[in-house]
């Protein structure tokens, strides 16, 4: 399946549109997509005459503090657009993608329109078959290095899509744990982002956010590469003694516009669905992102790319999956445009909360 972002000719004559059952099995394997706090930032329409579904955001799912530029939910928004696709390829039909198509709504971000059959090939079943077993996993990984045929693979899949995954070496991945570690304390002195986590994680969950259960122990050397999502909580999650020498990789766009944000999001879920192909565990480590000092995340060896999400990778026991919401619950019937009172603004300042000095 190859990455697209402007239709090819129409064909003369169309396939049928898919029953109602397998579209909603399409849009299924989509909202498997990855999230920041599990939020689930995504709608769908489906237009059964055009034979094409579209993608929104979702301005009520936004997290304000974390991620007051909507960078996340495209992110998320793209993952789940790259699951979509890989469905419908699987499905038999060819999938092609027009980002950000209509300026004057914001809040679509892409176009899926349903072209001609496709045969999709073993890479592409592989990697939908593991949409339903790739699951964050906050748990500590073991020490067996992941190998360099692996890693190639998962720096093809990023590169495929438009992005480029650097693999740090080890002076400059506890550069970047020093950073995660720094970034993190920052914002935990923020009563807005400490309110923002205690809405969206911890207790049972069974339609969206992040349950107790999926959440991680702590490292009782004070090192633990995992984000601390219950800080006003009076619980321990436990400790566990995590990786020695954690591998890490910064994924990066050429940019940071909307679009390589989309960008960004299908290379995440190729990369992690690789990685799930592979028996490779993966975690974010997005904390320092979500600062004004998110510049700092890059390489210094690089020039201008925009680093775009911090995985963790490594050798993990299963974890359980987090909750999706029904696809009902993502799918909007309405065929008359959004009213301009929901429209999702995105700004490219460079607004977020500098660290403290």
């Amino acid at each position: 399946m190859k990455r697209t972002d402007s239709p090819p000719q129409k064909p003369a004559v169309l396939p049928d549109c898919p029953p109602a059952e397998i579209i909603a099995g399409w849009l299924g394997s989509a909202t498997l997509a990855p999230s920041m706090h599990n939020t689930q930032p995504w709608r769908f329409r489906v237009s059964r005459a055009d034979q094409k579904i579209e993608l929104y955001a979702d301005p009520s799912r936004m997290l304000d503090y974390s991620d007051p530029q909507g960078r996340a939910v495209h992110i998320a928004c793209g993952a789940a657009l790259f699951n979509l696709r890989l469905a419908v390829a699987v499905g038999g039909r060819e999938p092609v993608v027009r980002l950000l198509p209509d300026p004057g709504h914001p809040q679509l971000l892409a176009e899926l329109r349903l072209a001609g059959p496709y045969r999709p090939c073993e890479a592409d079943t592989e990697l939908h078959a593991a949409i339903t077993a790739r699951h964050t996993n906050r748990q500590p990984f073991s020490n067996r290095p992941v190998p360099p045929r692996v890693l190639a693979e998962l720096v093809q899949a990023a590169g495929s899509e438009g992005a480029t995954l650097h693999l740090p070496g080890h002076s400059e991945t506890f550069r970047l744990l020093y950073l995660i570690s720094d970034a993190e304390r920052d914002l935990l002195a923020d009563p807005g982002y400490r309110a923002e986590l205690a809405r969206w994680v911890g207790e049972n969950r069974d339609r969206d956010g992040i349950p107790s259960s999926a959440l991680g122990p702590r490292d009782p050397a004070g090192r633990t590469p995992v984000r601390d999502f219950t800080p006003d909580r009076h619980q321990t999650l436990g400790y566990a003694w995590f990786e020695e020498n954690p591998q890490l990789a910064v994924l990066s766009t050429a940019g940071g516009t909307r679009t390589d944000w989309m960008h960004a999001g299908q290379a995440l879920q190729r990369v992690l669905l690789t990685a799930t192909a592979h028996g490779i565990a993966a975690a974010p480590l997005t904390q320092p992102l979500e600062t004004a000092d998110a510049w700092l995340v890059r390489d210094p060896r690089e020039d201008v790319e925009q680093p775009q999400m911090i995985l963790r990778l490594g050798y993990g026991l299963p974890v359980s999956a987090t909750p999706r919401r029904p696809v009902g619950d993502v799918l909007d019937e309405r065929q008359e445009p959004l009213p301009p009172d929901t429209e999702l603004v995105f700004t490219y300042s460079r607004r977020g909360r500098s660290r403290a000095r």
